[in-house]
Order: structure tokens, then sequence, then C-alpha cells
């Protein structure tokens, strides 16, 4: 043990996250439209590759609910062979970012665009799990199943079937909300897995008639990508499709590390090892044709929370998963579906910044419009274009509040000419502004203009300053002097 101080506290932090991961790995899978197994080799490779890599500590990876839109319609598009090729191109997309050491750039990424993102995926995650909750088929995108709801809760109300999925996926809904708060209980068995148990258990003691996981063997599962699906890389929604998730995948791994490091005193993360280490992860899984994997923060606190004290306790739960996904596969088969619907329907409120929404608008306004604008745009368009549209909103929205400038105006009573000097930064974004305090200057007099006190003046706003200078020492009678 002198060798290993740490061991139990890290064996028994890794059965918890073993116990945590089983219910999240199989939900995302499920509701990605992929064999349930295919959760369970992602959450191995991400604590079999991406647990020994160095990183983040204590940090803890595997398939996540934010990505679960994304690969939906991904595999509803190309198909299941080339979402192996889309993982791989991503994975190695990071490694390269990693190793071009641009980890640290993702902290640059505006907090609101990815608190938008996580809120907009909630929603269309929502959205498409509660049909599932019902034992229903899901119309379409985020924006058709939002609309559809109506019809699937009368659909519902006539159907015994569905309204027996309803209850369980209800029942595991309020399992989840309400397990934590029985403290003995939650130290025993974490919330999802007593949750998901428990409506097992009420759907085989009633003999409901509700669906259930479809089980196809570990190894049957795992396709590896072919030539033709590489080859569809070169398409440009592919393409897109890569981006997105190399940029979801990335940011959500360092927030979460970030986040993961409040909660320890141990190492602090090295965000270009960590996104390495990820990228390590999506490299496997491609190969694999597996889903993609992030930094998971719901596992990473349950890590933490457990004692774990080193990278140990994330290798032994990849080790836990390994066997059980190859000593009781037919275990997931008895499984109802609308208790997994239950977990992602809960797992995506959970995404959704209420508590922080009301705070921010009071303190900082714009960062509010940039979250709903980026959470809408996701819900009505795409998760991809979604978070172009919120990253260009938070660009224009700090090109906007940096470019300050405005113009100090003396007018001395003697004869003599009015002082004006231009303070600020002086971009296009604030030119209307200036030319129209430059144009209410008294006409009968001359004008010394100062731009010393600018700290930095765009092309447009040099021209246009320039310009009116001349204009006005040739159209009036009055002179104008141009200090820089």
């Amino acid at each position: 043990m002198t060798r290993f101080p740490f061991l139990r506290a890290d064996f028994t932090a890794s059965l918890v996250v073993f116990l945590v991961a089983v219910p999240l790995c199989v939900g995302v899978a499920v509701a990605s439209g992929v064999p349930a197994e295919l959760g369970l080799v992602t959450g191995i490779v991400g604590g079999l590759v991406t647990g020994l890599l160095p990183g983040s500590s204590l940090q803890v990876s595997g398939p996540a609910a934010g990505l679960t839109v994304l690969v939906f319609e991904a595999v509803k598009a190309y198909g299941l062979g080339v979402l192996g090729a889309v993982v791989l191109a991503a994975g190695l997309l990071q490694l390269a970012m990693g190793a071009l050491k641009l980890g640290r750039w993702f902290r640059a990424i505006s907090v609101a665009v990815v608190q938008g993102m996580l809120a907009g995926i909630g929603l269309v995650l929502i959205a498409g799990q509660l049909y599932a909750l019902a034992d229903a088929k899901a119309p379409g995108g985020g924006l058709a199943n939002i609309g559809a709801l109506p019809r699937l809760v009368l659909d519902t109300a006539r159907s015994g079937t569905g309204l027996a999925a309803c209850a369980i996926g209800a029942g595991t809904v309020a399992v989840l909300v309400l397990w934590p708060r029985w403290r003995r209980g939650a130290r025993v068995l974490p919330a999802p897995l007593a949750a998901v148990a428990l409506a097992t258990t009420a759907v085989w003691a009633l003999d409901l008639p509700v669906a259930r996981v479809r089980v196809s063997g570990l190894l049957d599962a795992i396709q590896p990508p072919g030539m033709a699906d590489i080859g569809r890389l070169t398409e440009l929604g592919v393409l897109g499709t890569v981006l997105a998730f190399t940029l979801i995948a990335s940011a959500e791994s360092l927030f979460s590390a970030a986040a993961v490091d409040r909660l320890h005193d141990g190492p602090r993360t090295d965000y270009d090892k960590e996104l390495m280490a990820q990228g390590a992860g999506n490299t496997v899984c491609g190969v694999l044709g597996a889903l993609p994997m992030t930094a998971v923060i719901v596992r990473s606190a349950a890590n933490v929370g457990a004692g774990a004290r080193t990278k140990a306790s994330r290798v032994l739960h990849g080790v836990w998963l390994l066997l059980f996904a190859a000593a009781f596969p037919a275990a997931l088969g008895v499984v109802p579906v609308a208790a997994l619907a239950g977990v992602l329907v809960h797992a995506g409120w959970k995404l959704i910044p209420l508590r922080e929404l009301g705070p921010l608008w009071r303190t900082h306004r714009g960062e509010a419009v940039v979250l709903c604008v980026t959470a809408v745009a996701i819900v009505t368009v795409n998760m991809f274009e979604g978070v172009l549209i919120g990253l260009a909103l938070a660009v224009a929205k700090t090109a906007w509040e940096t470019s300050k400038a405005h113009l100090e105006v003396h007018i001395p009573n003697a004869p003599g000419p009015v002082r004006v000097r231009a303070v600020g930064n002086a971009t296009f974004l604030r030119l209307p502004k200036l030319l129209d305090q430059l144009e209410a200057l008294p006409a009968d007099r001359d004008v010394e203009l100062d731009l010393s006190g600018l700290r930095h003046v765009d092309h447009a706003c040099e021209a246009a300053l320039a310009n009116w200078a001349e204009q006005h020492r040739r159209g009036r009678s009055r002179a104008v002097e141009l200090v820089s």
C-alpha cells in the first residue's frame, strides 16, 4: 500500500463512477440512434485510453448528452459507417490542435456561447426524448419535435402502451430528482443507476408492454468505417459535422476541466495535453465506429466526490465497463427505453442554465442575449450553424463594447478655434455618432480636432475623419486642423 497510497480511495471512486456511467452510456447511445453497446465502447475507451494519458487527473470521459443531437442528425443523414469516419477525423483534428498548443485558446470562447450551446442542446434533447419516453417516434428535428408535442400528448392519452411507458419515464425522472435528497441511499447507489434499476424492476414485476433496449452484442456492434465512409469526409456537409464535433467536444471537455479543477486541490489541468488525450480517445472511438467522447462533468464530479485522488480511478472505471459489456451484455435487453429517456430528459434539463440566466441578465445583459440567441438558433436551425451564429453575435457584441469613442468639445468664449478631442477606440461601429457630433459644431468657428486621445483608429474612421476635415476646409470659411 505504500507504493499506491491512494489505491483504496481510487478503487472505491471507480466503482461509483462505473455505476453512474452505465445508464448514461447506454442512454446516450439509444438516444443517438446507434446500438446501445457503442455507448459502452466509448466509455471503455474514455477510461482505458484517455484515462491513462496526461491532462486532467480526475476528469472522466465518455459519451455525453451534449453531443447526442448532433450524433443523431449525423447518423440519420450519413449512416453509422460515416459516423466512425467523422469521429476519427475529429479526434485527429483535436490531436493536431493539442500539438499546436491551441488548447488554452478554447478558454477564449465566450462562456455565454457555451452555455447557450448547452441550453439549445438541452431543449432539443428534451423535445426528442419526450417521444421516446412515451414509446413514440419523433417526427424530425428540434423545431418539428416541439411543434408536434400537443399531438404527442393526445396520442399518448389514447394509448395504453404509451401511458405505461410515460409512467415509467416520469417515475424515472422523479427518482432522479428525489434520490439525492436521501443521503444514505445516494451514498450507496448513484441516482441514475437507482432510477433505471427501479424502473426495470417495475416493468418486470408488472409485466408492462413497453419497449426495451435492443441488444446486438459488443463485437457485433463494433463496425469500423470503410474506405468509402472515409472518402465522404470530402463532402461539405460531412466536413461541417467534423468541425462541429471538434468544436463542441473540445470546448465542453476543457470547460469541464476548468470546473473539475475547482472541485479538488490536486494538480491543475494542462489544457493542451487534455485536448490531445481527448483527441486520442476520439481517434480510437472513430476506428471502432463508436460514439464521440467528451469529458463529462456528471461523472467527473462523482469521481471527485467519491474521493478519487489519481487517474487510477478513471482507468479502473473503464475496466469495470469492459467487464460488464463482455460478461453481462444481455442485462441491457431488460432495460426499458422509457427509463433511459427519463435519464436523458433530466440530463437535458440540467444543461439549461435557468438559475444563472436571471443574475446574468441583471449584470451582463449582452451576454444573456448571446446565450438566448445561441440556444434559439440551435433549436430552429441546427447545431453547427447555431453555434456559429452565437460566436458571430459574441464577437459583434465585444466589438461594439470595446469600440467606445466620444468627443470632448471645448468652445472658448473669446474668438478662437473650437477644440475637439477624440477619446477611446474609433471603429466603424462608432463612426455615425462621431460624424453627427462633428456636424453639430458651430459653423462659424475654426476647429482644432485632436486625435491623440484615441487608442485605436481603424481605416474606416481615419478615412472618414480626414474626408470630413477636407470637405470643411473647402466648403466653409472656417479652418480645420487635425492633430494626431
